[in-house]
């Protein structure tokens, strides 16, 4: 067996690029990376000898934080996910093979086809179940494989296809980079930082969630990875002040992320801060164009000004701010027809507003589509099914020719009083995009 301790006596880093959270699948279905994380890939680098790092939660619109570059280039091992072609995870590889020789592991989901250019690679399989979790029957068997290919990576051949094809070529001297016991300290720390957060969002403590945010202190570039985790689990808790606070803390480059400004958006709508979350909206699909999550956070700001002009009986108002959110998710549907949310907002505002509208009758087939990619393959939430509900009920009341229902009625309905609910897209603020 080989030797599992680095010179020092301490053990390995082991690097983790993969994505985070759940993304969705080839087959319309949700691949849930950090269970294939917790129960696949940590145990076996942990059965290695090893110490895990994965990579923080998010690059943040195109910021790439010093950090990321140094786990890439110091970490003795890597752990490469390829599965679903993740844009960073390549990017994030290439830098790996272009700077280490040896040490770099590859995996993916069994049945996905590898892009050309990295096909030829030698990478793992491992399987997930039809919930898009890591299959109960194979987990000790790829979790295995997987602790076999890092004890065999510490032999040092060369994995990497750039020093293999290009031969003479030497990689380049990375101990000049930093300190490497300041580095194994500063990675210690910020994992058991991502620990704490992982502990406090699953167990919904906010005060433990301050607890981190205080001892994150100055929120400078390098921690961004650790500030972005820090929002999406303030986001989980539905602490929209405290979002709101640590957004305004943030740095420039950071705050003005496309992600960033959703998040503050919705976090300022649900304090009753509308406009300034509007302004933010606007300016994001001013920048950026129309798109099925910033369209659906903007129709729902105009959806809640359009309950709160019915509640005061501004019937004018009222009707402007309707057809303000109709318009907000027929673009952000239009824009990405995947994402049903803003489809089945539309058609139920719509049927409110004229029920003889003749885009209803376009939109629902979409709509059901869209929502039944998930469901067919088992892998759908509760508010998918709540969408094809909803969907059945809309079809029926066109079948018999029911009319306008009252405002309060629609209020009840699956899919707009779903957005009440945690867990749908419109409640839990905006879906993280990317690795």
């Amino acid at each position: 067996m080989p030797d599992r301790t680095s010179d020092t006596g301490l053990r390995p880093l082991c690097f983790v690029l993969m994505p985070f959270g759940s993304k969705d699948g080839p087959g319309g279905g949700k691949v849930h990376f950090d269970a294939i994380y917790e129960e696949v890939i940590r145990p076996a680098v942990e059965d290695a000898g090893m110490q895990c790092v994965r990579a923080d939660e998010e690059w943040v619109g195109g910021i790439i934080h010093r950090p990321m570059f140094e786990r890439l280039l110091l970490c003795e091992y890597a752990v490469a996910d390829l599965s679903l072609a993740n844009a960073n995870v390549y990017y994030e590889l290439g830098i790996r093979h272009a700077t280490r020789t040896w040490s770099t592991v590859l995996l993916f989901q069994e049945g996905f086809r590898l892009p050309f250019d990295v096909n030829p690679l030698r990478a793992l399989p491992y399987h997930l179940g039809r919930d898009g979790r890591p299959a109960p029957a194979h987990v000790d068997t790829d979790r295995a494989a997987l602790t076999e290919k890092l004890c065999t990576a510490q032999r040092r051949a060369t994995d990497s296809p750039v020093f293999q094809l290009l031969n003479g070529l030497k990689p380049p001297d990375v101990s000049a980079l930093a300190d490497t016991e300041l580095f194994r300290e500063r990675a210690e720390a910020a994992t058991a930082l991502q620990n704490r957060l992982v502990t406090a969002r699953r167990a919904r403590d906010l005060d433990g969630l301050r607890a981190v945010r205080a001892d994150l202190g100055d929120l400078d570039p390098t921690k961004s990875g650790l500030v972005i985790d820090l929002l999406q689990s303030y986001r989980a808790v539905e602490a929209h002040a405290d979002v709101v606070e640590l957004v305004d803390a943030m740095p420039t480059v950071l705050r003005h992320a496309p992600q960033v400004r959703e998040h503050h958006a919705f976090a300022l709508n649900r304090l009753g801060r509308r406009p300034e979350a509007e302004d933010i909206l606007l300016q994001l699909i001013k920048e950026r164009g129309p798109d099925s999550e910033t369209n659906g956070l903007l129709g729902r700001v105009y959806k809640d000004q359009w309950e709160e002009a019915l509640a005061e009986e501004r019937t004018r108002p009222a009707a402007v701010l309707l057809g303000k959110a109709i318009d907000a998710y027929l673009a952000g549907f239009a824009a990405d027809w995947r994402d049903h949310y803003p489809g089945i907002n539309a058609v139920q505002l719509m049927h409110l507003r004229d029920p003889t509208d003749e885009r209803i009758a376009e939109l629902l087939p979409v709509v059901r589509f869209s929502a039944r990619q998930k469901a067919l393959h088992h892998r759908a939430d509760f508010w998918d099914h709540a969408t094809l509900l909803e969907v059945a009920v809309a079809r029926e009341r066109r079948r018999r020719g029911v009319g306008r229902r009252h405002p309060r009625d629609l209020r009840t309905s699956g899919a707009v009083a779903g957005e009440e609910h945690a867990g749908h897209p419109g409640a839990a603020a905006p879906r993280p995009r990317a690795h």
